[in-house]
C-alpha cells in the first residue's frame, strides 16, 4: 500500500435493491462460507479438507426512515418467494477506483416489525442469503 489515503472508506458506500438506490443504507455485507468435508490422506497425520459447497449470506443495515422492506415481507406472507438483486458500490475519491458487486438471487431471511429505543436513532438490519455474484467493477492500482 502506498498511502493510508488509498484505504476505501465506507462513507462512500452505496446500495441498490432491485434497481432502486437505498440512500438510508448505513452498512452492507455479503460473503460466502465454504462448506468442507474431511479428506483423510495416506502418509500424513493431518486430515485435509475439500470445499464441497458454499453458502452466500449477508445483511444490510438501514436507518429507519420509512417502511421500505415491508412490501417484500407482505408478499412473502402471501406465499410468494421474493427474490432480489443487490448492487453495492464503494468509490472513495482517494481510492484507485471503484468496486461494484452485484449479488443475485437474494432471499430475505426475516422482517423486523418493531425495534426501537427511546433516545436512539432507529435502524433495522435485514439478513439475506444469495446464490450468485458478479464483480461489475474491480479496483486495480495499475
Amino acid at each position: 500500500m502506498d498511502s493510508a489515503k488509498r484505504v476505501i472508506s465506507g462513507t462512500w458506500g452505496e446500495v441498490w435493491i432491485d434497481g432502486e438506490l437505498v440512500a438510508e443504507c448505513t452498512a452492507c455485507q455479503a460473503k460466502y462460507t465454504y462448506n468442507k468435508e474431511t479428506v483423510p490422506m495416506c502418509g500424513q497425520m493431518a486430515n485435509d479438507k475439500k470445499v464441497v459447497s458454499v453458502d452466500g449470506t449477508g445483511s444490510i443495515t438501514l436507518n429507519k426512515v420509512y417502511s421500505r422492506m415491508s412490501e417484500k415481507s407482505d408478499m412473502i406472507l402471501q406465499g410468494r418467494d421474493v427474490r432480489s438483486t443487490i448492487i453495492t458500490k464503494l468509490a472513495d475519491p482517494d481510492a484507485y477506483g471503484a468496486e461494484r458487486v452485484a449479488i443475485y438471487n437474494v432471499s430475505w431471511d426475516d422482517q423486523t416489525l418493531a425495534d426501537w429505543s427511546q433516545g436512539k436513532l432507529g435502524t433495522t438490519t435485514h439478513p439475506f442469503t444469495f446464490t450468485r455474484h458478479k464483480f461489475l467493477d474491480k479496483i486495480d492500482p495499475a
